[in-house]
């Protein structure tokens, strides 16, 4: 009798937690979905920066970062932060940031992107503004800044401990599980969809749970660190340099990539960060071949705009447990540690939760009813 009346009150937490958070899920599973990839669809969407370039796309060693920063400076002198190019690796259009001086978490920074050349400006957005920046910020912040950080987070901790362990809870077999894995299809509308509740819920629940629990961890650093910490010790801590004045002119950005590659030789400089006239050092985002992302890996190497040598290096492959175990949520949450078959799979994977809250919904109306 214990053991039935604890069940029964498993599956009135899972119905209850499903209809109170199950919008929730759905939002962030179709968002999430869009995300996978947000940077196709939106070079769809804008024409502007769909162009074509002959010859192959430039490396972190070409004379065109040097010819975007002296368009981009001519075109806006008054802004004095820091510009990062993204060397994609790909020919086409050149995606630039502009950061402010002292920007934090939550602002809207500048996205551009300049010809293959580095001559003209073909588009210039605010992050936030446009279309899959903003579902961007929906998926992550629900556009609350660090208050829906903070929802999301707490919210995907309960969709992970109550929703998705209730339902495994509640369905666990109790005698067969060639029963417990039936479909009955000339069952009642309601048996059905019980069933096709169950299935979709077991067949996505892996990658659910990955995506889950990756998205909590994102969304609650804090957290999340205090936990692996005792496992895996503490965080390590970035390179923090000083304001590093400096006069006269400063070295071409392809000398100060050279001098990043020999740091890491084995690397690929996926980020350029230039600092503003006069103060701070080139920043460069090096991808090891260990790491786990291909567009924002976790190796740094900082160059001094002066004399062109480097000043300090971040090696992701000597990092420690605990941040290792950061590098790669980001990659496993947007899927792109796999490839291209993982990324359709969690584009696939992320209408899960608008099948089960429909499913779900559909049948506790018709047993209401009934």
């Amino acid at each position: 009798m214990a053991r039935l009346r604890l069940n029964v009150a498993v599956r009135q937490v899972h119905l209850w937690m499903g209809l109170s958070l199950g919008a929730l899920f759905v939002l962030l599973g179709l968002t999430g979905s869009a995300l996978v990839f947000y940077q196709t669809i939106d070079r769809a969407l804008n024409p502007a920066i769909q162009v074509a370039e002959a010859g192959p796309a430039p490396d972190a060693l070409s004379p065109v970062w040097d010819r975007g920063l002296a368009t981009l400076r001519a075109r806006w002198p008054e802004r004095h932060g820091t510009w990062r190019f993204e060397v994609t690796g790909e020919a086409g259009a050149i995606p630039v940031r502009y950061d402010m001086p002292g920007m934090k978490h939550g602002c809207h920074r500048v996205m551009l992107w300049l010809s293959p050349d580095g001559r003209r400006v073909l588009r210039e957005e605010v992050w936030g503004r446009y279309v899959m920046t903003w579902i961007y910020d929906l998926h992550m912040e629900l556009l609350s800044g660090e208050t829906g950080l903070a929802v999301i987070g707490w919210s995907g901790l309960a969709i992970l401990m109550l929703l998705m362990v209730t339902g495994v809870w509640a369905w666990w077999p109790r005698g067969s599980w060639a029963k417990a894995l039936r479909y009955a299809s000339r069952a009642s509308l309601s048996r059905r969809l019980r069933d096709q509740h169950k299935l979709a819920g077991l067949i996505g629940l892996p990658l659910l749970a990955v995506l889950v629990v990756t998205g909590v961890m994102l969304a609650l650093p804090d957290q999340s660190n205090a936990v692996l910490r005792p496992l895996g010790g503490p965080v390590d801590a970035p390179v923090k340099l000083g304001t590093m004045p400096y006069t006269g002119p400063r070295v071409p950005i392809a000398v100060a990539s050279a001098s990043a590659q020999r740091a890491l030789p084995h690397g690929r400089i996926v980020w350029i960060d230039v600092p503003p006239p006069g103060s701070g050092a080139y920043k460069f985002r090096i991808r090891q071949p260990a790491d786990p992302s291909l567009r924002f890996p976790h190796s740094f190497v900082f160059v001094d705009p002066a004399s062109g040598k480097v000043v300090a290096v971040q090696n992701a492959e000597q990092a420690g447990p605990t941040t290792t175990v950061n590098n790669w949520l980001h990659s496993l949450h947007d899927a792109s540690v796999g490839g291209l078959f993982t990324r359709w799979l969690a584009v696939f994977v992320g209408f899960f939760p608008a099948f089960l809250f429909v499913t779900g919904l559909i049948r506790w109306r018709i047993r209401r009813r009934g």
